[in-house]
C-alpha cells in the first residue's frame, strides 16, 4: 500500500514578509524542492496544500507531478490545511497506508531522510508514527498511519501534527534529522538559504 505525501504550504509567511514557498534554495523554490524530495523518497501521490497567495504560488512554482489542494480556510490555522489534504487524499487514493506530512521551509531536509522515514514505516507490522527527531523534540517530517487520520482530523486551529507527536495515539519511532530545527520563518533566517 502506498504512502502519500502532504506538503503544507498554505501559510501567509507574515513574519517573513514574503511567500516562503517561492524563496530560492539550491536553484529551485522551497516548495518545488519539498515536492521533488517527497517524490524522490517514493511518496505517491504528493499533495501540496495551498492557501495564501495560492494563484501566485501555482503560477511561479513547477509543482512537478504533484496535486494542488486549495485550503479555503487557511487563515483558521494549520489544522485546516491538514484536513483539506486528508479530504483530498481520501478522494484520490483511499487505500493509502499512511501520509508523510512535511513543510517546505526546512532547508537541511534531503530525500534520504524522507526515504528513511517511509522505509521505517513500511517495515512495521503494526501501525506506527515515524517522526523526525531534532533539537530535543519529535517533529515533521513525519509519517502518520491511516489509523490516526481521525486524530489528525480532530486537530483544531493552529495545532498541527506535532500535537500527535507529543502524545502519540500509537507507537512512535523517531529518526534523527540533523538540522531539522533550521526553518525559514523570519528575515534573519534567510541566511540559511545561502
Amino acid at each position: 500500500m502506498p504512502v502519500a505525501a502532504m506538503v503544507l504550504a498554505a501559510g501567509a509567511s507574515r513574519r517573513l514578509g514574503q511567500p516562503k514557498q517561492l524563496l530560492r534554495h539550491e536553484g529551485e523554490s522551497l516548495l518545488d524542492r519539498a515536492v521533488r524530495l517527497a517524490s524522490e523518497a517514493g511518496a505517491e501521490p504528493v499533495l501540496v496544500v495551498l492557501g495564501a497567495d495560492a494563484e501566485r504560488i501555482q503560477g511561479a512554482a513547477a509543482l512537478h507531478n504533484s496535486i494542488a489542494v486549495f485550503n479555503k480556510q487557511w487563515e483558521m490555522g494549520i489544522a485546516t490545511s491538514i484536513h483539506a489534504g486528508l479530504h483530498a487524499l481520501e478522494q484520490i487514493e483511499p487505500g493509502v497506508a499512511g501520509v508523510l506530512i512535511l513543510s517546505c521551509d526546512q532547508p537541511r531536509l534531503g530525500a534520504a531522510h524522507l526515504r528513511a522515514l517511509i522505509d521505517s514505516f513500511v517495515a512495521q507490522t503494526e501501525p506506527v508514527i515515524v517522526a523526525s527527531a531534532y533539537a530535543g523534540i519529535h517533529g515533521v517530517p513525519a509519517v502518520f498511519p491511516r489509523r490516526v487520520f481521525a486524530e489528525l482530523f480532530a486537530l483544531q486551529g493552529d495545532r498541527g501534527a506535532r500535537a500527535l507527536l507529543i502524545r502519540p495515539p500509537c507507537p512512535l519511532i523517531a529518526l534523527p534529522f540533523e538540522g531539522g530545527e533550521v526553518d525559514i520563518d523570519e528575515p534573519d533566517d534567510l541566511g540559511y538559504l545561502e
